[in-house]
């Protein structure tokens, strides 16, 4: 039962998201205009989800766990310096994806 609560992995794992994007793409860089800065901001995105949706496979993260997620990200995000705006619709983005993940029947290893 007190594993349910134990938010340590989801903590470490948000933490490293919002490491990876900040060093990605600082927050001064979000509203640039430049074509390079678009295609930044495409692979940084596609590099977070794809971390996103490995971790939600190989965790099992209850509804508990998807809010702490969600929270930490977004907090951490604002502190960062991010607009608010983005911080809002990339954590709905990330949450959207870990809640479709684990609906996913689980494949039975062979």
């Amino acid at each position: 039962m007190l594993e349910w609560f134990n938010g340590k992995a989801v903590d470490e794992f948000a933490d490293s998201i919002v490491a990876d994007l900040v060093k990605r793409i600082p927050p001064s860089g979000v509203d640039a205009p430049a074509k390079k800065a678009a295609e930044r901001l495409r692979k940084t995105h596609d590099a977070v989800f794809g971390r996103i949706e490995k971790f939600a496979r190989a965790q099992y993260l209850n509804i508990y766990k998807k809010a702490r997620l969600g929270n930490r990200l977004k907090w951490a995000l604002l502190d960062a310096g991010y607009p608010a705006d983005f911080v809002d619709t990339l954590t709905l983005e990330l949450l959207t994806v870990v809640t479709l993940v684990s609906r996913e029947p689980k494949k039975a290893v062979s």
